[in-house]
């Protein structure tokens, strides 16, 4: 697909409608003529596109990604009040998918509507809080808020030096010069697609046992990552250790056994931990290994520190684990 109007690429909204394959819960019917929708819009045919699917939603009024496709076609139109419309209607009828809130806000925040935008980004990551996407242009949404704030406390006070030193490390951060209006240096990012293992068809019966599609890799390993803190700040321990590969190597080159003594006494010892992540950064290596990279904020009983780590993740089943974690400051 072409790209939106300029007003929208400051938030680097690249629309695309790519249809992934629902396994048993589409039809391989259904999924071709969404994929030749997707086709004709790529080649510069969104109107007909927008007719098509049009067509395709009147036999098939409960496909969810039929209807998550019409709105990125309105928006990559223009056709903006419309795909929020559209978009809005799919977080009715599928309550549970985070894109569709993830795209509102996006639309939203074009409009330069920040509360609603921030109001749809909370709850997709109600939905699924491991939505990695949602997290980051939440962040987005609030540094934008704050700078407007900061430019109209400055205008009413010129000599509001607070005011006017915060809003410049917004600028800095950002890396503009424009006064008013702050384009993100880590872009609000439009979802593509619904992800299918989130898709069901309601109040349709399946003539057999509906099999959910595994997530992507970059789902999987970010949901693992996660999990991996989460049992961490919980001082779960066997959830934690059970994160890591069995052929995990500690640095230092000391042995498993002694690795594991040494993290029971460091978990066990502070009276409470608290694990966050940021800026969750994945490369596939290949099918199986993947390195995730990511900012950590580590508390236990004192001031946070930060770390930038990497984790060397490898594929066992349908499972991510830890083969290799690296720190650095």
């Amino acid at each position: 697909m072409t790209s939106l109007t300029n007003s929208m690429k400051k938030f680097s909204l690249i629309l695309t409608a790519s249809i992934l394959s629902v396994g048993l819960l589409f039809s391989v019917a259904h999924a071709d003529e969404l994929k030749d929708i997707s086709q004709m819009a790529d080649q510069g045919q969104g109107a007909a596109a927008i007719d098509r699917v049009n067509i395709y939603i009147a036999a098939n009024p409960k496909n969810a990604q039929a209807l998550f496709m019409k709105g990125v076609l309105l928006a990559e139109q223009g056709r903006r009040d419309e795909a929020i419309r559209t978009f809005t209607d799919v977080t009715e009828k599928f309550p549970n998918l985070p894109e569709p809130y993830n795209n509102l806000a996006v639309l939203y925040a074009d409009q330069g509507q920040f509360d609603k935008a921030r109001k749809a980004l909370e709850t997709a990551i109600k939905t699924h809080p491991s939505y990695a996407t949602a997290h980051e242009n939440l962040g987005d949404i609030y540094a934008r808020m704050a700078s407007e704030a900061y430019d109209k406390a400055f205008q009413l006070d010129t000599a509001n030096t607070r005011a006017q030193t915060k809003l410049s490390l917004i600028k800095d951060l950002f890396g503009t010069g424009n006064k008013t209006t702050i384009a993100s240096k880590e872009p609000v990012k439009v979802a593509n697609q619904i992800r299918p293992a989130d898709v069901k068809k309601p109040d349709v019966m399946p003539e057999k046992p509906a099999v959910a599609t595994p997530a992507t890799s970059d789902e999987a390993l970010t949901a693992a990552v996660n999990n991996w803190a989460q049992a961490w700040s919980a001082k779960n321990l066997d959830k934690y250790f059970a994160s890591y590969g069995e052929s995990f190597k500690p640095a230092k080159g000391e042995t498993r056994k002694a690795w594991e003594q040494q993290r029971r006494e460091r978990i066990t010892k502070p009276s409470k931990i608290s694990v966050e992540l940021s800026n969750i950064n994945i490369t596939n290596i290949d099918s199986n290994n993947a390195k995730v990279r990511f900012k950590q904020s580590y508390r236990a009983d004192g001031k946070p520190i930060g770390t930038t780590k990497t984790l060397l993740m490898k594929k066992a089943g349908d499972n991510w684990f830890i083969e290799q974690e690296i720190a650095s400051n």
